[in-house]
């Protein structure tokens, strides 16, 4: 049997606040995984807004992402550090912290780890 073509908003789907009103995730379910949009405001830092949320010392969400805007630095476990911008695809493996750099909200197109993040 064919698929079926398929168009599906970003925003037709759920809306996950981060603590403090500094971003927040919207995730859709394609069928065949899922998808977010997750815009992180100035100042916001996983272990600060998305922490309390997730229950855990670090990021234990797997990410593979593209970088629409904004800069985002991200500090593995183990110290290894790397920063990411617009044109990047961003692979963080599990365990991690991250932060925003800069004045600009950073914008990001997540297809790997998405499906729990910051889900109360």
């Amino acid at each position: 049997m064919a698929q079926k073509m398929q168009r599906i908003p970003i925003d037709s789907g759920e809306d996950r606040p981060f603590n403090d009103g500094k971003g927040h995730l919207e995730l859709v379910d394609t069928g065949n995984g899922f998808v977010g949009r997750a815009t992180f405001e100035p100042g916001w830092r996983w272990s600060e807004h998305v922490k309390p949320i997730a229950g855990t010392d670090s990021c234990q969400a797997p990410h593979m992402g593209f970088m629409l805007s904004g800069r985002m630095h991200v500090v593995m476990d183990d110290g290894t550090e790397e920063d990411f911008g617009p044109g990047d695809v961003m692979i963080a493996p599990p365990g991690h912290d991250a932060w925003i750099v800069g004045d600009e909200a950073c914008v990001v197109i997540d297809w790997q780890g998405v499906a729990d993040y910051a889900k109360a």
